[in-house]
């Protein structure tokens, strides 16, 4: 007689939880690979405009304020290794599940966006490879589901997909640096547009903080790293390591990248130039004859890697929202081979390939910008609450409560510098994006009002 199966030892066979495999090193780079995308090539020659020379101290001033915001998300990274990311931490600290879920919400629409103007960009850049007509919107479709295939298949393929990544484009950058660095010194590092009695007349703490502005979201990415804490082996020690590493290793190439900019090229030219690194690389390196099909590749990998990125800390978000009673239940459900949260990928790319589709994605993805301002201000000020709350984790990475009031506060004046710049531009559509992520907050505050979770878990700490 054949024994019936047991139901039990059937359930059993379904992960209860995201197993922790990821390392130290395997957490900085993907902080690293976060930060460093497309965006420094073009975001040198804008700086320059204004800081001329001077250009290397906006990426150290944007480096100490997002590194305000990056020490408190190590503390509570390590602290609190949840999925749910920023969306947990904000209900821990604060008992408002509306705040939580549009803190979730906010999140997950600055990864979407994200990956879908990056699929389209890397679509774009294969047809100019290809010398072919594309269909641009279909290619990526079909490169998000290509993704989303490598983040099914688990954490350790996408870990290593995202070494690959990050090394071919972080050696874009230090490429730049080796064939430049012949020139260093050839010119005066505080030299600036508005020098008028000397050199380095013309800095002034309101022109450096200007374009530490500027540089501040080229840092942007560092918070990624609170979704995948859960999958850290030892997430006290591995994820301050791994985001405060990230973080310097990013300002050190930055820099470097600014100090051989302007050292290859006269800053002016860089200002007005639509490609001021590869400008820099031509100068540099004039026996390099394929050096522009070698960087369209380059930034091809570096999209791709963001998008790669974003999907993955989309699906830890959907599932620690919903292991939290924030999102359905079904999609805290793991793949019971792979332990992977099947059906909060599957979900998220659908979502991305109606935005693909929709078109004007443009004005969405600089709204998100200003979500993750909110989002960083909302940590910030949860750490403080936990901090000052008896019974809460003390052990492990630590940061003073100056830390979170000073990133708070930065990430604030971020909010109102932007959107007062936003309104106060004589750009048509302008004020579209602060507008956009009002509606974005407003939208999520009804959707849960529709929802509206009955039971919130918050305080385990399982």
């Amino acid at each position: 007689m054949m024994p019936h199966p047991n139901p039990l030892s059937e359930q059993s066979k379904i992960p209860s939880g995201l197993q922790p495999s990821l390392g130290r090193w395997q957490v900085l780079f993907y902080g690293l690979g976060s930060m460093l995308g497309a965006g420094i090539y073009a975001l040198v020659g804008r700086a320059a405009e204004s800081l001329g020379n001077a250009v290397w101290l906006a990426f150290l001033a944007a480096m100490v304020a997002a590194l305000l915001t990056g020490l408190s998300y190590a503390c509570v990274g390590g602290r609190y290794a949840k999925a749910g990311g920023a969306a947990y931490v904000t209900h821990r600290a604060l008992k408002k599940p509306a705040i939580s879920y549009m803190v979730g919400i906010a999140v997950m629409m600055s990864g979407l966006t994200s990956m879908a103007t990056g699929s389209q960009a890397i679509a774009e850049n294969l047809e100019k490879a290809a010398g072919v007509a594309l269909p641009i919107k279909l290619v990526a479709i079909c490169l998000v589901f290509l993704i989303g295939c490598v983040i099914y298949r688990g954490i350790r393929e996408s870990m290593w997909a995202n070494i690959v990544c990050t090394v071919v484009e972080a050696a874009g950058l230090l490429f730049i640096i080796a064939v430049g660095m012949k020139f260093w010194g050839g010119v005066n590092y505080l030299e600036t547009p508005a020098d008028v009695s000397g050199i380095g007349s013309g800095i002034t703490l309101a022109l450096v903080l200007q374009g530490a502005v500027l540089m501040f979201f080229s840092f942007i990415g560092f918070e990624d790293i609170l979704n995948v804490s859960e999958e850290v082996n030892h997430p006290k020690k591995d994820i301050p390591f791994g985001l405060i590493g990230a973080m310097v290793l990013a300002t050190l190439i930055y820099m470097a990248v600014a100090i051989t900019a302007v050292s290859v090229l006269p800053w002016h030219e860089l200002a007005t130039s639509k490609t001021p690194l590869m400008e820099v690389a031509h100068r540099a390196a004039p026996w390099f004859a394929g050096i522009d099909r070698v960087y369209l590749g380059i930034t091809i990998f570096a999209i791709g890697n963001t998008a790669l990125l974003n999907y993955l800390m989309g699906s830890r978000l959907l599932y620690g929202m919903s292991r939290q009673g924030l999102m359905p239940a079904q999609l805290g459900r793991l793949n019971e081979k792979r332990g992977t949260p099947q059906l909060a990928i599957i979900v998220l790319f659908g979502i991305v390939s109606l935005l693909i589709l929709s078109g004007g994605v443009k004005p969405l993805a600089e709204a998100t910008v200003l979500l993750l301002l909110c989002v960083f201000t909302l940590v910030n000020i949860s750490l403080i609450v936990l901090k000052r709350r008896a019974g809460e984790p003390t052990d492990g990475f630590d940061v003073p409560l100056m830390v979170p009031v000073l990133g708070a506060l930065v990430c604030a004046l971020l909010v109102v510098v932007r959107v007062h710049s936003a309104f106060s531009s004589q750009k048509p559509g302008a004020a579209v994006a602060p507008l956009i992520a009002l509606a974005i907050f407003v939208v999520s505050y009804v959707l849960y009002l529709l929802l509206k979770p009955k039971t919130v878990v918050a305080d385990e700490m399982e």
